[in-house]
């Protein structure tokens, strides 16, 4: 018998089973979601009960805060700093804008002598250039950043001064005020706002080799003055405070010590890394930022030693590196500004000279120990009238040795004109004494002009070749013309690495003396050189060529291997 069964009693089978599974979850799920909310009732419930508000805390044992009274600290930053204060003001000043004949683009500039000569009358230098870099730096008015908005709007500049006389004579760099239009001078008394722009100012004098400028305001009352101190008497490693007016912030006070002293700044465009015959810094590592310029350097005694004037820096910012006129050069230009010519007259005896010479070179001409080697003779000043001549040495000032061209510099230059030195110098080794006048650096003829650019083809090798690494020739009758010299040799090429490359030869060098001796020919070069021996010192008089060349002579030098 067979037995047939529904086809459909599987499928019921299965159906019973997830209604079963369905109705379990159902049960597990609403399980679960009275337990959760059990537990957020009885959370809520707890946190009322302990909440801070309706729990009565006891703070009866808490002792209220006193401020005490006022106490002095015997911290001598806070005494200068409130000497001194009173003292320093903003300076802002407006300006026009105006078109420039000289316009310069892009340029970090620095006063150095016109190539790279040095002289005790010196020489006017790029004044543009060094304005360029203080005006990068500090905001200061009359640069050039390469635009062209001669057309814009009144341009304003921020820096800092202080005050020197109680009549109201302030002191502050020249890049602050220079072609400004208007200057107002702000006391630390004058309201903080900014439409109180200050008082207004005029301008004494300037002195642009320095970079310090005189300024004055009326003063109804006596105004509160500064303590010039005397900066020969500061030492690195002294502390010192730099106040002033740093991104127009009043008042500012940062605190540093004498990094260095008697401190140039070198061109990084200058052929030979020269620098102002008259910027000689203080160095400080206390905070200088745009707008301090002008402002004090202050000693641990409240007296003014510097007054706060460049920045080396890479990011137009402090970098612990600043630079400081000192107060004993502030004093004495100030005291002529404020003189009936309102300027600076600075003397000289009319001798150009090579700075930076190399050891060897003294040591031919005899100054290895200290002096200054004369390079050219202005004719009819001082120097020429005394019988002074090129090649001689100065060795002293009134009896006094000198060290070099900044301290021969340092001492005529301060010197009245119409007065007369002594002059010791040597000439062929023989010591010899000089009375020479001073006269006015202002009013002396510049040097010599810039050379040619000829070259003659190499001629065969000879003994300058093995010991110096040049072959020379004879010099073109154009180029001597041009040179205005008689006799000499041209060098015509130089080996790699060899002796005269190290020391600065170059093609186109005229040779003009080898240790003294002239050289009127090839034949006198050879004879000289066919004598060096290796050890031996050898000093080169030369002339160079080209329009970045110095003029008059140049010295190379160096020990021949």
């Amino acid at each position: 018998m067979r037995t047939y069964l529904p086809m459909d009693t599987q499928k019921q089978a299965q159906h019973n089973l997830f209604a079963r599974i369905r109705n379990h979850r159902l049960s597990a799920a609403f399980a679960l979601l009275a337990v959760l909310s059990a537990g957020i009732l009885a959370g809520s419930v707890l946190t009322r009960s302990v909440s801070a508000k309706d729990q009565a805390v006891d703070s009866s044992d808490a002792r209220p805060l006193v401020i005490p009274s006022p106490v002095e600290l015997s911290n001598a930053f806070s005494k200068i700093a409130k000497q001194v204060g009173p003292a320093v003001v903003n300076i802002n000043t407006e300006s026009i804008p105006k078109q420039s004949a000289n316009r310069r683009s892009g340029r970090r500039g620095q006063i150095v002598p016109p190539n790279g000569n040095q002289g005790d009358q010196g020489s006017q230098g790029d004044q543009g250039d060094m304005q360029d870099f203080f005006n990068r730096f500090f905001g200061g008015q009359g640069g050039d950043d390469g635009s062209n908005n001669f057309g814009g709007g009144t341009r304003e500049a921020l820096g800092t001064g202080f005050i020197v006389d109680s009549r109201g004579y302030i002191i502050t760099n020249n890049h602050v005020v220079d072609k400004a239009d208007k200057i107002y001078v702000k006391l630390s008394t004058d309201p903080d706002n900014g439409t109180d722009k200050g008082r207004l100012a005029r301008v004494i004098g300037v002195d642009s080799e320095t970079d310090i400028a005189v300024i004055k305001i009326e003063a109804p009352q006596p105004l509160p003055t500064v303590k010039l101190g005397n900066s020969d008497g500061a030492q690195v490693g002294d502390w010192v405070l730099a106040i002033g007016e740093p991104f127009g912030l009043s008042q500012t006070v940062s605190a540093g010590i004498v990094s260095a002293k008697d401190r140039s700044l070198p061109d990084e465009e200058g052929p030979n890394g020269t620098a102002s015959q008259f910027q000689r810094f203080i160095q400080t590592d206390a905070a200088i930022n745009p707008g301090n310029s002008g402002g004090p350097l202050v000693d641990m005694a409240g007296e003014v030693i510097g007054m706060n004037t460049a920045i080396l820096t890479q990011s137009s910012g402090s970098e612990g590196v600043g630079f400081a006129m000192p107060s004993d050069t502030i004093a004495n230009v100030y005291n002529m500004l404020i003189g009936p010519d309102h300027k600076v007259t600075r003397g000289s005896i009319g001798i150009k000279f090579r700075a930076n010479l190399p050891a060897a070179v003294t040591r031919v001409y005899g100054f290895a120990n200290g002096g200054v080697l004369v390079e050219e003779v202005t004719p009819g000043k001082g120097a020429a009238k005394a019988g002074i001549e090129a090649d001689d040495v100065i060795v002293s000032i009134d009896g006094k040795p000198i060290k070099d061209g900044d301290q021969l510099v340092a001492d005529i230059s301060s010197r009245k004109v119409g007065s007369s030195v002594q002059l010791g110098y040597l000439r062929d080794g023989k010591q010899h004494t000089a009375s020479v006048g001073i006269g006015d650096r202002s009013q002396l003829e510049s040097g010599v002009g810039s050379n040619g650019d000829n070259r003659s083809t190499p001629s065969q090798s000879d003994a300058s070749e093995s010991k110096l690494g040049i072959q020379v020739d004879a010099v073109p009758s154009q180029i001597a013309g041009k040179l205005d010299i008689h006799g000499g040799v041209i060098v015509t090429s130089v080996r790699p690495g060899s002796f005269a490359e190290d020391i600065g030869i170059s093609s186109g060098t005229v040779i003009l003396e080898i240790n003294r001796k002239p050289v009127s020919d090839k034949a006198d070069f050879n004879s000289t050189v066919n004598g060096l021996k290796s050890g031996q010192d050898v000093a080169f008089k030369v002339r160079l060529q080209g329009p970045d060349a110095p003029g008059g002579d140049t010295f190379f030098g160096g020990t021949l291997p």
